[in-house]
This record gives C-alpha cells, structure tokens and sequence, in this order.
C-alpha cells in the first residue's frame, strides 16, 4: 500500500507522526544499552559490585533484545501489531523504573534482561509495521524513514548518557529512558492503527499456537537463500559498527587520551554520517535508480575498505587521527547495508513479516554481542583487537551474502526467492 503523491497535508503529517513512533520504538532499546555506558564505573561503586559482574548487566540487556524479538515476532503474525507493540512500550517503561530501584547487582541484572525483552517487541514490530503498509520501493522509503530516527541510536547514546550523569547518576539514566517508554505508549495509541487484519493473520489461534509456530516460520524463511543472505548481511555489517562503540571508550579514551568533548564529538560526527548514508540508500532504492541488493553489496564493501584503513591506523603509531576516517567510513557502510537488507528481507513475505523482522533484529544483536568481547582484548592497550574484529565482520559479511545471493539467483521462476525478488520491485507475491 504506497500513499499518492499528492495525499493531503493532514495525511502526511500522520504518516510522519507514525513514523516517528515507529523510529522511537526501534531506537529505545539500543538506547537503553548505550545510555548505560558510561554510567557502568559508578554503577560499579554504588551497588559495591565487581566490574564483570556490572559488565553482564549489558550483556543480559543485550540477551533479553534478542531473544525477545524471536518471540515477539511470530506472536504479532499471530496477535496483531498495534496492542503487542503497546504493551512491549508499556513494559519497556515498567522495567526501565524498577532498574533505577535495583538495590543489589542481582536485581539489576535480571531486571535488564526483562527490559531488553520488552524493548525487543518495539524493534521487531515497528519493521513488521513498514512491511504491513508499504510495498516496493515505498517500503524501502520507509525503513529508511525508520533509520532517520533509530539509526543513530547506537552511536549517539553514550554521549546522551554521558549529559544525563552530568546532572544526575546511573539512576536517572533509567527514569529518563522509562518517561522515553511512557511517550512511546502514548505514540502507539495516538498515532498507530492496526496495520495486520485479522484475515491476514497466520493460522494458530493464540499465543502458544504462535510460539509453537516460530520454528516452522524460521525454517520457512531461512529456506529461502536471499533472506539468509540478507540476515547474515544485516547482522555481520552491524557486528563491525558494534566493535566500534563497544571499544571506542578504551582506544580513543584510555589509548589516545581523547578528552570527554572530543570523544562526543567523534561519536556526533559518525551519527551524522550513518543517518545520511541510510537516507540516500532508501532514496536511491526507493526511486528505483538502485536496486537494494546492489546498495547491500555497495555498504558492505565500503563497511571493509573503512574497517581496513582502521586496522591500517591502528599498526601505526600515528594516533587517534588516523582511525578517525576509516570509522565514518564503516558506519556510512552500514548504513547503506540495514534499510536495503530489510526491504530484502521482507519483501516477499507479507504474511510472515513479524518472523522476517525478528530474524533480522536477533541476527544483529546476537552477532553485536558475540563482536564486543572480542574488542575488549587488550583494551586500554592497544586498537588492534577493536579494528581486526571490524575487518572480520565485515569481511565475512561480504563473503556470505555473496555466496548465498548466487545461489539464490540460481533458482527458476516461482521459487521463494524468485517471489521475494518481484515483491521487492512492487509485485505481487504469492506466499
């Protein structure tokens, strides 16, 4: 469903409120990971807890988004979007106000785990919303509308966090992103209809139905070799910006000396260029001069060649300044990756765009979360480990969503991947 051209102010001004709540959604729970940043050293003292033990406060936050979206996905084919999409905004908020309660490192940890799950459904469902109402090259318009909002998240978070302990401590980092939760209820309500009728919906009756449903979907969708391209594509290209910010803070700060300002800036400098990069590929593809699986390839290559000039930067003894470039560079790569693999991915599957979403936002997280140990060898010491782990994403990004595009063009007419193909340039499907 693509809106005329010529849709009346009133309209627009609707289809931009709802995007607007959508990009919220997606960017609020990478937020309440990257937030969280900068206030771990004082967590650490406050709750006399170890610094590992403080550490996998993020990494179960980390968990919980993952496996939330595996669940949250195939229910909402099931459920519905807009009440599923409400309450994950409604407990997103409830969790965020008890994380600034925590009174010990147990609660905490098992406190952020329920919010990760909870911010989850915000991230998978907002993509199945797009999917739900666009098709073609307007639905790449859309995620990258999505983008405009939640793809800075990721980088612009820790400089946010770092202002919100300027005035407050670790707590007040959790009432602000709790109030953030409460407005994006609100949003869902005022701004966002059912977008799945229920003639749409898949077969199961419920819930549990639902649940048990999941494995059949992921085996469906990863049967077909262009979402699997995709997914690992999606996945593996934001594993590569994931080793930056993870290992920002110990080579540009403990290695370099990079001051607090100097350190924000670097990180408002690469947000600009990650936004920018996702709005010209969602206008490249969604005006048909580029095809999305083209603007994939393009990201994932340049995602390399900056993920190289870092690992270059880093053998050398020319300081900060030399990794400074290579990482714009990798982020803008990655922006051109995540809009055009995900109109990919759920193009040519209406009925199952929940599952599709949910494979995509776990792929991310989980192949994040695997990158971020790896960057913290030698951290403090050395850039090496934070730039070799980025070239190896982004290297076996390219590789295998190379592979498996090939072998999916190999397919005839008619075949699953053949459907997603013609879906994604504005034809019906037939799944």
């Amino acid at each position: 469903m693509t809106a005329p051209a010529d849709a009346p102010p009133s309209g627009r001004l609707r289809r931009a409120a709802r995007l607007t709540v959508l990009g919220g959604l997606t960017g609020a729970a990478p937020l309440s990971t990257d937030t969280y940043l900068p206030a771990l050293p004082s967590v650490t003292g406050d709750l006399r807890a170890s610094a590992p033990l403080v550490a996998l406060t993020l990494t179960a936050c980390i968990v919980g988004l993952a496996v939330g979206q595996l669940i949250a996905g195939p229910l909402s084919d099931v459920l519905g979007r807009r009440w599923p999409l409400f309450g994950g905004a409604v407990g997103f908020a409830v969790f965020s106000a008890a994380c600034a309660l925590a009174p010990d490192v147990g609660t905490l940890l098992a406190l952020r785990l329920g919010q990760g799950l909870l911010g989850a459904v915000g991230i998978v469902l907002a993509r199945a919303v797009v999917r739900d109402l666009f098709d073609g090259p307007a639905a790449a318009r859309g995620f990258a509308a999505l983008m405009l909002v939640s793809g800075a998240a990721p980088i612009v978070a820790p400089v946010l966090g770092g202002q919100i302990l300027r005035v407050t401590s670790w707590r007040g980092v959790f009432v602000v992103l709790a109030a953030l939760g409460l407005v994006l209820a609100v949003g869902v309500l005022v701004a966002v209809p059912e977008t799945l009728p229920r003639a749409a919906r898949a077969a199961g009756g419920g819930a549990l139905a639902g649940l048990r449903a999941t494995g059949r979907a992921f085996r469906f969708l990863l049967g077909d070799r262009r979402v699997l391209a995709c997914v690992c594509a999606a996945g593996l290209g934001f594993a590569a910006m994931f080793s930056y910010i993870s290992g920002s803070t110990f080579v540009l700060q403990d290695l370099y000396g990079l001051s607090p300002q100097a350190f924000s800036g670097v990180f408002a400098i690469n947000s600009v260029g990650i936004v920018a990069a996702t709005q010209v590929a969602g206008r490249l593809v969604g005006a048909e001069r580029a095809a999305p699986q083209r603007m994939v390839g393009i990201g994932l290559v340049t995602a390399l060649t900056g993920s190289a000039a870092v690992l270059v930067g880093a053998l050398t003894p020319a300081g900060p300044w030399a990794l400074l470039p290579g990482l714009f560079v990798t982020v803008c790569g990655v922006g051109f990756v995540l809009p055009s693999a995900t109109t990919l991915t759920l193009a040519g599957h209406p009925s199952r765009a929940g599952s599709a979403s949910a494979l995509l936002g776990t792929s991310q997280f989980l192949l994040g979360g695997f990158a971020a140990p790896l960057v913290g060898i030698g951290a403090g010491t050395t850039a090496v480990p934070m730039a070799a782990t980025m070239v190896a994403a982004a290297v076996a990004g390219l590789v295998v969503f190379a592979l498996a595009w090939r072998g999916a063009s190999a397919d005839g007419p008619g075949s699953v991947p053949d459907r997603a193909a013609r879906a994604t340039a504005g034809q019906p499907s037939d799944n």
